[in-house]
């Protein structure tokens, strides 16, 4: 049973080509090599997902930033309409101490004078003009919501 049968021809010359014994490859470099493979990947693994989330807690944070961001623009915008809404205009340029004008004149392109221009009424006699200090927005257009005193005659 030990024996093996014997090969002639080709066959006998291809079977010189193999060794003649059952050859036994080291194992030690092999198993080494897979635990390598293996391990590296693990840490490979391991090191990507935490960039990922140390990504995605940055990526949370300038969320919440752009937020808070938008937030303060929406109400500084709301602020500017506020201010320069045709009514407060009005209401400032009275604590100013302006008037309304009268009727205006206006030039054309060729140098003629359209419209008959007009004074500001008597009725509207200027007022001593208030200090910028005192003026302050109406209570409705406090972002705070705080009243304060008005200043208007």
């Amino acid at each position: 049973m030990g024996r093996r049968p014997q090969l002639r021809g080709r066959a006998a010359r291809l079977a010189r080509l193999f060794p003649a014994g059952r050859a036994q490859a080291a194992r030690t470099p092999f198993v080494l090599l897979v635990v390598l493979v293996l391990g590296g990947g693990l840490i490979g693994l391991l090191v990507l997902n935490s960039a990922l989330s140390e990504g995605s807690f940055k990526l949370a944070d300038l969320q919440k930033r752009t937020r808070s961001l938008t937030d303060e623009e929406q109400a500084l915008q709301r602020d500017i309409d506020a201010y320069s809404s045709p009514d407060a205009l009005q209401r400032r340029a009275r604590e100013l101490g302006m008037i309304p004008g009268g009727d205006p004149a206006f030039l054309g392109p060729d140098g003629k004078v359209m419209g008959v221009p007009s004074a500001a009424p008597r009725s509207a006699a200027l007022t001593a003009p208030v200090a910028p200090e005192a003026l302050t927005p109406s209570p409705a257009l406090s972002a705070t919501g705080s009243t304060l005193p008005s200043t208007t005659p």
